[in-house]
């Protein structure tokens, strides 16, 4: 623990050396209520399985460690670039000095734009209306995720006559 070297890679993936061994995929970066959940529940969004964990924490810095594989049955590529991009958003920024933010919010001080309030990102609707069938869910989320879009809220509906109507409420974050 202690002041990080900026640069230090806040998430870093290491591949197994032989097929069938997990991935390695390691955090480290400023703790917060909740992080441990967040980068968990991501990896698991992304279709991969956690076989073992490993987290520390002093209450101001973690450091996370998860040994992953895909999910048997996964058909598409792994995409670690975007989960690394993912990961890293997820974690709060380091203060230079080993000040923390709770210290420079208190003086009225912000380290950078994204620690003040930041505005409410524009949430946009996309209306999805077709024929239902088995996994047409799936491959829809599967598809914005992969042209990273967040996904906020869906709002599922189908016909008593097999069509469906699917709301998305989603934002780029890409800007």
């Amino acid at each position: 623990m202690g002041i990080p070297n900026p640069s230090d890679e806040v998430v870093q993936v290491r591949h197994g050396d032989v097929a069938g061994e997990p991935t390695v995929v390691t955090i480290s970066c400023p703790d917060k209520t909740g992080l441990g959940c967040d980068l968990c529940r991501l990896v698991l969004l992304f279709g991969l399985n956690i076989v073992k964990g490993d987290m520390s924490t002093d209450g101001r810095w973690c450091y996370i460690v998860l040994w992953v594989v895909a999910r048997p049955g996964r058909a598409m590529a792994m995409r670690w670039d975007l989960l690394k991009d993912r990961l890293i958003q997820l974690c709060p920024v380091a203060a230079p000095f080993g000040l923390d933010n709770h210290h420079l919010a208190a003086a009225g001080l912000h380290l950078h734009d994204h620690d003040a309030p930041a505005p409410s990102p524009n949430i946009f609707l996309l209306k999805f209306f077709c024929y239902d069938r088995m996994g047409l869910l799936h491959d829809v989320t599967r598809v914005l995720c992969e042209l990273e879009l967040t996904i906020r809220r869906v709002k599922v509906s189908t016909t008593p006559d097999g069509r469906v109507l699917d709301l998305f409420f989603i934002t780029d974050a890409s800007n």
